[in-house]
């Protein structure tokens, strides 16, 4: 499990050709202070196995589900990718809770200077904006963000300048891909609603059967 709060921007070190699963390996430093083989880790809000730590990097295997649902299959040497150990239960929980398991791939749409902040807009599969909702939690690329507002097709963030600059946002631009992870407790509420049965609907009837 994962905050949103992303500790430190990472770099991609190097990615061999022909490894599968995907061997990648990221240059850090703040997160290394404790980092085991075994531990996870969110990169760019994936959760990811460490499997060698050296000095100054460690290295994680990415299998094909996690590269076609993501975008850790476009990264690229030097590129800057947001990283976050994962939490603890004595850590203050400063953003929302995040599993690290990629929903899907949004698109930035527009990014625009205002006030002293950035609007990110963001469009996503329809299927996933049903679980977004106004001033709600969203996850995009591990952050843990509050939504501004919504439209049929898209939603907007707005991001301060210490977001801007201290992860992987200020690097974007429009057109770019990023991670979505909606807010968990929609994807269980809509599950619940969707497997209830017609017998455990509120309904007239019902309400005669048990004698009201």
């Amino acid at each position: 499990m994962f905050t949103g709060i992303i500790e430190e921007l990472g770099k991609v070190k190097s990615i061999p050709a022909g490894t599968s699963p995907k061997r990648i390996e990221i240059q850090a430093k703040k997160v290394l202070e404790d980092l085991k083989v075994g531990d996870s880790i969110s990169i760019n809000g994936a959760c990811q196995t460490v499997i060698n730590v050296k000095p100054a990097s460690f290295s994680v295997e990415t299998v094909e589900e996690t590269l076609k649902r993501t975008n850790l299959g476009e990264l690229k040497p030097d590129q800057k990718v947001n990283l976050e150990r994962s939490l603890r239960f004595s850590d203050r929980l400063s953003g929302h809770i995040l599993t690290g398991h990629v929903d899907c791939k949004g698109r930035i749409e527009s990014i625009t200077q205002t006030g002293g902040s950035w609007i990110f807009e963001f469009s996503l599969p329809q299927t996933y904006l049903t679980y977004i909702v106004e001033k709600g939690s969203i996850g995009v690329e591990g952050i843990s963000l509050t939504v501004t507002d919504l439209s049929k097709n898209s939603f907007r963030v707005s991001v301060i300048p210490h977001t801007f600059t201290q992860t992987n946002l200020g690097k974007k631009k429009k057109g770019d891909m990023v991670n979505i992870e909606v807010d968990l407790i929609g994807k269980f509420v809509k599950r619940f609603l969707e497997t209830k049965s017609s017998e455990e609907k509120v309904t007239e009837e019902f309400l005669r059967e048990k004698g009201w």
